[in-house]
C-alpha cells in the first residue's frame, strides 16, 4: 500500500503494482478506483476455451486509473439497446476487476464482488450504474469483475473444461481472497452479488463445491436456481455453432477461430433458437431453463456444477451463507413490452407461448378470467415462472440459513416496462442520474436510499432491515 497524501495510490498486488486514482464521492468523501485489474491471463490462442490461468506478473506500476477490455458481445438490439447501456470495449486483457476502496490504508473493510448480468452474453464491470464508489462512500470495498461470455465461456465442447465463465468467476473470488486486504478488504468478509446472469451465477457459485469458502454472504436480483442445463443439450447448441463456423466442435478447433466468428456463430444460434425453441432440436433443458432468452448458459457436470444449484442448495450447498434474494414485480416487461408484444398479443397465442416453454397455463387461465389482459397475463406467468416461484424455493429450502427476499415494485414510466427487470439496479446502487434511460426522469431518490442501505447493510451485517423468510410468508417490498 501507499499513503493516500499522494495524487495516485498505489497498491501492491501478488501479481504486482497497480497505479490507480482518487476520486470524490456524492457525500464529499474521497474514494480510490483501481480499474482494469487483470486476475487471469488473457483468454486468447490456447487459452481461449481452456480454464482460467494466473495472468503474467509484472514489476512497475500498471496504470489502473481507466477501465480495461469487456469480453466480445454485440449491442442489444433496439429497442433495448435504447434502455440498456451497451459495451464495446474490445481487448484481450478482459478478464479484469475494478476495485473502488474507501481508503487504501484501510483494513478489515466489508468487501462485495458485483457479477454483472446479461443473459450470460452482453455486459461488463465498466457500465456506468455498475460504479462502485457509492459502496466504497459508505464503507464497503468494492470488486466488479468481467468473466468469458457467451460460447467462449459456456458452450460445451470436446475437450473443454465445462463451465468456464464459473472457473473465471471463481478465479476472481480466489483473487479476491489473495488481494482484497492490500486495499483495506477483509477476505473473511465478502459477499459476492450478481443481477439476472449475475444472480444464475450467485446461485451456481452457492451450488459449487469449487466456490466452497471463497464468499460468506450472496445477493441475487431477478435470478433463479434453474438456468442450468444438460451437457447433452448444451453439446446441441455447441453442434450448431461449429455447423456455422465450418469446424468440428472441439476445444482445439474453436481455438482457432476468431473471437468475432464466434460471435457471429453464437449471435445466429441464439436467433435461431429465440424463433424456434423447439425441444427436440435444442434439447428440453435449453429450451426450459433459457425461456429462449439464452442460447448458453451453465452446464451442469461434474465437477464444477454437479446438480441444478437450486437442487444442490437444497441437499445442503450453501449451508450457513446467508442469502439476500427478490425480484422485480413486472420482470417479462421489460422484454415484451417496449417491442409492442404486451399490447398486441392475443390469449390463444400467449397461452402458446407459455405451452412451448413447458409451463403450465392453469395459472394463465385464471388470470385471462379475471379479466387481466393477455400481455399482462403472459408477462406475469413468465414473471412466476421465471423469478418469484425459483427464488421463493430457494429460500424454501435453507430453512437453517438465514435468506432475506424482497420485491421491487416501483414502476418505470419508460416504454411501459413498469418494475420490469433491471429497474432496480440503478436504485440498489444508488446511481439514478446514471440511469434515466431505464428509470425515467423523475425517479425515486428517497427508495434509493432505502434500498442502497439496506443491501450495505447486508453486505456488512449479513441483516438487510427485514425478518428473514420463512415458508409461505410474502417479500419485503420496495415501491
Amino acid at each position: 500500500m501507499t499513503s493516500a497524501s499522494i495524487e495516485h495510490p498505489v497498491v501492491e498486488t501478488a501479481y504486482g503494482p497497480v497505479r490507480g486514482r482518487f476520486t470524490p464521492a456524492s457525500n464529499g468523501s474521497t474514494v480510490a478506483a483501481f480499474l482494469g485489474i487483470p486476475y487471469a491471463a488473457a483468454p486468447i490462442g490456447g487459452l481461449a476455451v481452456a480454464a482460467p490461468q494466473p495472468p503474467t506478473a509484472w514489476t512497475e506500476p500498471r496504470d489502473a486509473r481507466d477501465h480495461g477490455p469487456a469480453a466480445p458481445q454485440v449491442a442489444y438490439p433496439e429497442p433495448i439497446g435504447s434502455i440498456l447501456e451497451n459495451v464495446s470495449a474490445p481487448g484481450a486483457e478482459y478478464l479484469n476487476a475494478d476495485v473502488w476502496t474507501p481508503d487504501v490504508d484501510a483494513s478489515g473493510l466489508p468487501v462485495v464482488v458485483w457479477i454483472h448480468g446479461g443473459a450470460f452474453t452482453r455486459g461488463a464491470n465498466r457500465i456506468s450504474i455498475y460504479r462502485g464508489d457509492s459502496f466504497a462512500r459508505d464503507g464497503v470495498v468494492f470488486v466488479g469483475v468481467n468473466y468469458r461470455l457467451g460460447a467462449s465461456g459456456f458452450a460445451s465442447v470436446d475437450g473443454a473444461p465445462e463451465n468456464r465463465g464459473l472457473l473465471d468467476q471463481i478465479a476472481a473470488l480466489e483473487w479476491v481472497a489473495d488481494n482484497i486486504a492490500a486495499f483495506g478488504g477483509d477476505p473473511s468478509q465478502v459477499t459476492i452479488m450478481g443481477e439476472s446472469a449475475g444472480a444464475m451465477s450467485v446461485a451456481s457459485l452457492l451450488a459449487s463445491p469449487r466456490a466452497d469458502g471463497l464468499f460468506h454472504r450472496a445477493i441475487m436480483e431477478s435470478g433463479n436456481g434453474v438456468a442450468a442445463c444438460t451437457v447433452d443439450d448444451a453439446r446441441r447448441v455447441s453442434a450448431r455453432i461449429s455447423e456455422i463456423l465450418g469446424v468440428d466442435a472441439t476445444a482445439d478447433a474453436w481455438s482457432q477461430v476468431s473471437a468475432d466468428g464466434l460471435l457471429a456463430a453464437q449471435t445466429q444460434t441464439a436467433l435461431e433458437l429465440s424463433m424456434n425453441p423447439d425441444s427436440a432440436i435444442w434439447g428440453e433443458s435449453v429450451v426450459r431453463a433459457g425461456l429462449g432468452v439464452m442460447s448458453v448458459f451453465p452446464v451442469i457436470d461434474d465437477d464444477v456444477l454437479p446438480g441444478l444449484p437450486v437442487d444442490s442448495i437444497a441437499s445442503g450447498a450453501g449451508a450457513g451463507v446467508p442469502l439476500l434474494a427478490g425480484w422485480n414485480a413486472d420482470e417479462f416487461h421489460f422484454f415484451l413490452a417496449p417491442t409492442g408484444l404486451v399490447a398486441a398479443v392475443d390469449a390463444p397465442t400467449a397461452a402458446g407461448v407459455l405451452a412451448r416453454a413447458g409451463i403450465d397455463t392453469s395459472h394463465f387461465d385464471d388470470l385471462i378470467a379475471q379479466g387481466v389482459v393477455p400481455g399482462d397475463a403472459l408477462c406475469a406467468e413468465l414473471t412466476r415462472y421465471g423469478f418469484s416461484d425459483p427464488t421463493t424455493a430457494i429460500a424454501d429450502a435453507r430453512p437453517g440459513t438465514a435468506t432475506f427476499l424482497y420485491e421491487f415494485g416501483r414502476h418505470s414510466p419508460v416504454a411501459g416496462i413498469r418494475a420490469g427487470h433491471a429497474v432496480e439496479i440503478a436504485y440498489v446502487f444508488d446511481h439514478l442520474d446514471d440511469a434515466h434511460s431505464i428509470v425515467g426522469d423523475s425517479p425515486d431518490q428517497s427508495l434509493a436510499t432505502r434500498m442502497h442501505a439496506a443491501w450495505t447493510s447486508f453486505i456488512m451485517t449479513g441483516d438487510p432491515g427485514w425478518e428473514a423468510h420463512t415458508p409461505g410468508a410474502q417479500p419485503h417490498l420496495f415501491s
